[in-house]
């Protein structure tokens, strides 16, 4: 059990997170993020499985079959695409299971959580092509709506070939223009 340890891995990547949503102008998604890792389901479970080079939801899953610690995170937190997993009705009438398109800003904070978890567990080995090569080495195989797959490669891409101040400067440009052509308040997801 590591408690302490544990605490202080998911305070440093929260506040990574919250400075980089801040960056973007999300001030309140920085402000809200992952507090559910605090809560007793998700904070005890992090110290009994933690291990400091990856996340302890991997060690729970490895050791019991699931992760009762993410069940619970992912349903809080819009941030990850598993969240927006539901069943679809196609225009044909038939019934799948698949991801729903995000909204651009928990997509982008989706990207900041990416930039922010590959920092605190590569530590001095983290680059700028770290985050891009984890997502790319698992689309394949995760139930992601391909507009919001396409929308978080090119954020993590331009990071890997155009550096940080770049990629934060792009996702910024993207957040205004969808500001600007009202998707944002209409609410559309698909």
């Amino acid at each position: 059990m590591h408690p302490i340890a544990h605490f202080k891995t998911i305070t440093a990547h929260r506040n990574l997170v919250c400075r980089y949503c801040f960056r973007l102008g999300l001030y309140g998604q920085g402000l809200a993020h992952d507090l559910s890792k605090y809560a007793p389901v998700e904070f005890w479970r992090g110290a009994k499985y933690y291990q400091g080079f990856r996340s302890p939801n991997d060690e729970e899953r490895r050791e019991t079959g699931l992760s009762i610690a993410w069940l619970h995170h992912k349903g809080r937190n819009r941030h990850h695409f598993e969240y927006w997993i539901d069943y679809l009705i196609t225009p044909d009438g038939k019934v799948g299971f698949g991801g729903n398109r995000m909204p651009l800003r928990y997509v982008a904070e989706m990207f900041c959580d990416r930039i922010a978890a590959s920092k605190v567990y590569l530590g001095e080995q983290y680059t700028d092509a770290a985050p891009y090569g984890y997502f790319v080495r698992s689309k394949s195989e995760i139930l992601i709506h391909p507009e919001t797959s396409a929308e978080i490669e090119e954020m993590l891409r331009v990071l890997k070939d155009e550096g940080e101040d770049a990629a934060f400067a792009y996702v910024r440009k993207r957040l205004r223009e969808e500001r600007r052509s009202g998707r944002a308040r209409r609410g559309k997801t698909r």
